[in-house]
């Protein structure tokens, strides 16, 4: 497989089909971060949009030497949390409460009988909802760690904040879930 690296190179050499292959790798990674950081499908499509624009914008302006995902990952959350803070309805800053983890992890697969397919999926709705309740840069940690598989560093890059910033944000949304959880 080709790196991403790789193809920004090949596209900013001219080779139109190399943005195809990026925009195909990550287009739902990408929007399923942004539908649980926003909460909203319809908006999260756009929000992608937004991001992928301005990735193929400023794609002259990656640096080859950072990690691909990494930069594109911190363009959706910008692209998120500036939507936030435009949102009338619900303040940036009223976000609060609990917070939610992968529930991914918890969809059953085949070997699971209805009932617990049904009960999981009930699962994974709930901590959806109170992952919608949490501020969002818990959120983001939470999502980008569990969900993208990001390690701490890498998150606190995509953030632009100091990796014990992150560090602690994400025990305290842990904390933040548990507590939820047991409510």
């Amino acid at each position: 497989m080709i790196s991403e690296e790789k193809l920004v190179a090949d596209y900013l050499g001219g080779e139109e089909t190399a943005f195809e292959e990026i925009l195909a790798r990550h287009l739902k990674p990408v929007f399923n971060f942004l539908c649980r950081i926003c909460g909203d499908r319809t908006v999260a499509e756009d929000l992608a949009q937004d991001t992928f624009f301005k990735v193929w914008k400023n794609l002259k302006k990656f640096d080859p030497e950072k990690k691909f995902r990494t930069w594109l990952f911190a363009i959706a959350k910008n692209t998120a949390f500036d939507y936030l803070k435009k949102k009338k309805e619900i303040p940036f800053s009223m976000f609060t409460d609990e917070e939610g983890e992968n529930w991914l992890e918890n969809i059953a697969g085949d070997d699971f009988l209805p009932e617990e397919i049904l009960e999981r999926k009930d699962l994974a709705e709930e901590l959806d909802q109170k992952l919608q309740k949490l501020q969002p840069h818990y959120r983001a940690i939470l999502l980008l760690h569990y969900k993208e598989d990001f390690s701490l560093q890498e998150i606190a890059e995509i953030l632009d904040e100091p990796y014990n910033t992150v560090k602690s944000r994400h025990q305290r949304g842990l904390g933040r879930l548990k507590k939820a959880i047991s409510d």
